[in-house]
């Protein structure tokens, strides 16, 4: 039988319930289990692509091109999953198959509402994509994580609560747990844990017809045990259901700090599942993971220039990529956010210090990295960057529209069109080196753009990024954007050195741009950092952090393998020291 693990929030949102749901699944995952992960959110949205990256972060885009919550991305990171469009379930695509249903007449005549028409598409729809494999073997999942967004009490999160209040029965207990994740807030005029948040989030909870079997509590610093006991007497649990996720050094800690609570044991026992007791080798490379993390003393710095820098969840899976890489070559990763509108001439008029600060951080950084993103504010900002990352050999590296900005940039400046632009910036510009794919549909919004796995082909063997790669013909990447570079105009720029090195199978899109003469220039139109893993950095970001810490040159000429220092040891199951960066890969679980 499939296992449920609900996991619900109390109190505040952004608690962190993400990494939790992510840390529940990795400590199963390391015990055999093949594990899959349900986000929802409440939300009448159908997905998250026409979000503001201020509204919700980042919106993450899976192979299949689901644009979906950044939560997504945390499961897959933690897992080593890949997941599809359906793992995110939103009230908008909920009520959206109920109503096409009534449309169709598939419920003969009946009132449609709430309960039970509503509930029962919810739960169909849980049962149904919890068995879709998510592994690369392809097997069925033994367990489904399932995080509802939001807060307990929330007036759009109720036809969930109810749904899965039904669900516990209809499963039957031995099948399904929940885990509530609620904050302990400690008011710095006492300096005491507060408990009675918690209780009142319980026994909302518990009023809703859901009993959490695990409390795990959000704090600052690690619970007092009369703390610990408080809650249990006043929340229905024993003293062990409640667990203690206080603040930690870096987020790969959470599944060790849930794993030495005893939570693995607790779940096998309370859903009755076959974990043989045996070292885990899989946990033991995040313990060495994360114990490195805390260790580095080497620093690297990255210019994120960007237009939503002010909420760094907006760049999340940029972030996780560029300390992935930074994880392994052993050095600590510094980002200096840096808004691109602050690099512009107008700011130096109106605001000479916020212009000011911005260069002076743009010039101390050691590497530059420009991201992808939409609408023209800061769009010259960025291309000052890049040209100042050219001009001064700077390590850069461009994202989708950081790509295209780099194109943009060269062809005013290296081949005298002073207008060029792309056409979703300026319409009439006589040198429109980047345009509108022919498929995107302008009238509509959400899903209309090139999205998803795509396949990239390499066009020459002396591509720096090609032998990041591991010396790959071609790679598989996912894509969000809706404009691309003018393959017409190609020739003028590979006459100055300016390399489409990557092209799509057709050989129509542009999708990898080098430039020769420079440590590393590299612009990729796909979005590598959706598929970093932490002991699996993406290729382009790993390079941009080696030339960032003037590793690159070393690196390559050793056949891109990494030196000794920089690995994880042989101890953890691991490959040989020497081993190459592709090898770096969490441990399959049915080889173990």
């Amino acid at each position: 039988m499939m296992k449920y693990i609900l996991v619900t929030g109390g109190v505040i949102s952004g608690i962190g319930k993400g990494i939790i749901a992510s840390s529940v699944g990795t400590i199963l995952k390391s015990c055999g289990l093949h594990v899959t992960a349900i986000k929802i959110d409440p939300y009448i949205n159908i997905d998250a692509g026409t979000f503001s990256p201020y509204e919700h972060g980042e919106v993450f885009v899976l192979d299949d091109g689901g644009e979906v919550d950044l939560d997504l991305g945390n499961y897959e990171r933690f897992l080593d999953i890949r997941l599809t469009r359906d793992n995110n379930l939103t009230t908008g695509k909920i009520y959206q198959s109920v109503i096409n249903k009534e449309r169709r007449g598939d419920y003969l005549g009946k009132t449609v509402q709430v309960v039970p028409h509503i509930t029962d598409a919810i739960q169909e729809w849980v049962v149904k994509q919890a068995k879709v494999p998510v592994d690369v073997d392809d097997v069925e999942p033994q367990v489904c994580v399932i995080e509802l967004g939001g807060t307990v009490g929330d007036i759009e999160s109720m036809p969930f609560i109810e749904a899965f209040r039904q669900f516990q029965f209809k499963v039957k207990r031995e099948n399904f747990c929940n885990i509530h994740v609620s904050l302990i807030p400690q008011p710095s005029a006492t300096g005491e844990q507060k408990t009675k948040p918690t209780q009142n989030s319980v026994r909302e909870l518990r009023g809703l017809g859901l009993s959490p079997d695990l409390i795990m509590c959000r704090c600052s610093a690690a619970l007092e045990n009369s703390v610990k006991e408080k809650i249990s007497m006043f929340c229905h649990v024993e003293p062990e259901q409640v667990i203690c996720v206080h603040d930690v050094s870096s987020i790969y800690r959470v599944p060790l700090l849930l794993e030495n609570q005893g939570v693995v044991g607790y779940l096998s026992r309370r859903l009755n599942m076959p974990i043989e007791a045996r070292p885990r080798k899989m946990l033991t490379k995040w313990k060495e993971m994360s114990d490195r993390s805390d260790r580095l003393l080497e620093h690297c710095s990255i210019a994120l220039v960007g237009k939503y820098t002010k909420f760094s969840d907006s760049y999340a899976s940029v972030i996780k990529a560029l300390e992935h890489s930074a994880l392994a070559i052993s050095h600590k990763l510094e980002v200096k956010y840096i808004d691109s509108a602050y690099l512009e001439p107008s700011t130096l008029q109106e605001e000479p210090v916020k212009y000011h600060e911005a260069w002076q951080k743009l010039c101390s950084a050691d590497g530059i990295l420009v991201p992808g993103g939409f609408g023209v504010r800061g769009t010259e900002g960025k291309i000052h960057a890049i040209n100042w990352a050219r001009n001064q050999k700077k390590p850069f590296l461009g994202v989708c529209l950081g790509m295209q900005l780099a194109v943009c940039e060269f062809a005013r400046n290296m081949l005298g069109w002073k207008d060029a632009n792309s056409t979703e910036f300026d319409p009439d510009s006589k040198h429109p080196v980047v345009i509108d794919m022919p498929e995107h549909n302008p009238g509509q919004m959400g899903g209309t753009m090139r999205l998803g796995k795509r396949r990239t082909i390499f066009k020459t063997n002396n591509s720096v990024l090609r032998k990041l790669y591991g010396d790959a013909e071609y790679v598989d990447e996912r894509h969000r954007h809706r404009f691309e570079v003018n393959p017409e105009l190609k020739s003028h720029f590979e006459e100055m050195g300016f390399r489409f090195v990557g092209q799509d199978v057709e050989g129509e899109r542009m999708e990898v741009i080098e430039l020769d003469d420079h440590p590393y220039f590299v612009g990729v139109q796909y979005h590598p950092e959706f598929t970093s893993r932490p002991i699996k950095p993406s290729p382009p970001y790993l390079g941009l952090l080696l030339a960032a810490a003037g590793k690159l040159q070393s690196y390559l000429q050793k056949g891109c393998r990494l030196s000794p220092r920089d690995t994880y040891s042989d101890r953890s199951g691991s490959s040989s020291p020497d081993s190459e960066i592709s090898e770096l890969k969490l441990p399959s679980i049915t080889n173990e």
